[in-house]
């Protein structure tokens, strides 16, 4: 097996950041996310827990210092915590830092475990803490289960960080409120535009909000001071009176393609190098007929052709994308 060269894709940008969607299923189904009946995919088309051990390890020796594991809701798939456990060895030797996002519904059952597998933040999806718009935006979903798998986790030692996207009519008028709740518990928030992606039974239309108008009525009720802080990711921060991070993510508003930092590989063995493209390599059928070899030669390809930026429009006639984004992983 030859030495690979540094994940470098076709405009420079060094790619350090793996997500990884262990399972396109999720216990709830949140409007802006997915439709009420979903068809998922087969088991048999998924990777193996060894294979994407044995494919983000790859993506380790090649300079990836972040991964991601998310879903759908990752702590539904069987077993998730021995692959948690297995990369969380490399944090320290090589890997930076393994995370997790999470719907928090099993997160309880779960915190102790991610935390002695060496996971030390996880990103909690909330996007209402009242219990009746929280269980109209998940069709079903009980808050407080949410809330205590929250909780939990700040028991067991890891650091959560709020993510919330904005929906008018909904939860628009609450972001304040959690934005205060998030502070006092000493929670980052993170508020983020719907996306594009996927059809779905709503039109996304009346439900977009733009965060320019957001931020501009938090910073009306609250002291907001610019951070410098910067992920690679596509957050743009504040600081907040309780020193905490607010941080907005704007796909439509505010592209934030220039700095991009990582890849997205799916359930099914998919190699996505930006989430609003088609464009993806075979990982799967790259490992299993040729070895990390041609997982390494799939993932040049990917990095090849890696965009320079997507093309979200909110008002258009089809989503950018087809697939969910919980096929590509949040």
């Amino acid at each position: 097996m030859t030495v690979p060269s540094p994940l470098i894709d076709a405009h420079g940008r060094t790619i350090s950041y793996l997500r990884v969607s262990v399972t396109d299923r999720c216990d709830l189904r949140c409007r802006y996310c997915m439709a009420e009946q979903m068809t998922f995919l087969p088991r048999r088309a998924l990777l193996a827990l060894e294979e994407i051990a044995v494919i983000a390890e790859r993506f380790i020796a090649r300079g990836v210092r972040k991964i991601r594991l998310s879903g759908g809701e990752p702590l539904v798939r069987r077993d998730v915590i021995e692959l948690v456990r297995r990369l969380g060895r490399h944090v320290g030797t090589g890997l930076e830092e393994l995370t997790l996002t999470t719907n928090a519904t099993r997160l309880a059952e779960h915190a102790e475990a991610l935390f002695d597998a060496g996971v030390r933040r996880v990103n909690v999806s909330l996007d209402s803490r009242d219990p009746e718009t929280f269980r109209y935006v998940t069709r079903h979903g009980d808050v407080a289960q949410v809330l205590n798998g929250i909780a939990a986790a700040k028991v067991a030692g890891l650091r959560v960080k709020i993510n919330a996207v904005a929906l008018a009519g909904i939860n628009e008028h609450e972001l304040g409120d959690l934005l205060a709740w998030c502070g006092e518990q000493g929670h980052d928030l993170s508020l983020i535009e719907t996306m594009p992606l996927g059809a779905i039974d709503e039109d996304r239309v009346d439900r977009f909000v733009p965060l320019t108008r957001v931020f501009a009525a938090l910073s009306r009720r609250f002291a907001l001071t610019a951070d410098g802080h910067r992920s690679g990711g596509p957050a743009r921060y504040w600081r907040t009176p309780w020193g905490t991070r607010l941080g907005l993510i704007s796909p439509l508003t505010a592209n934030f393609c220039d700095g991009c930092n990582r890849v997205r590989l799916t359930t099914e063995g998919r190699l996505y190098s930006c989430l609003g493209h088609d464009d993806q390599v075979d990982l799967k059928g790259a490992l299993r007929d040729g070895g990390l070899d041609a997982v390494d030669a799939a993932i040049d390809r990917a990095l090849a052709i890696k965009p320079r930026a997507h093309d979200f429009q909110i008002d258009a006639a089809a989503p950018a994308v087809a697939r969910h984004m919980s096929v590509t992983g949040g």
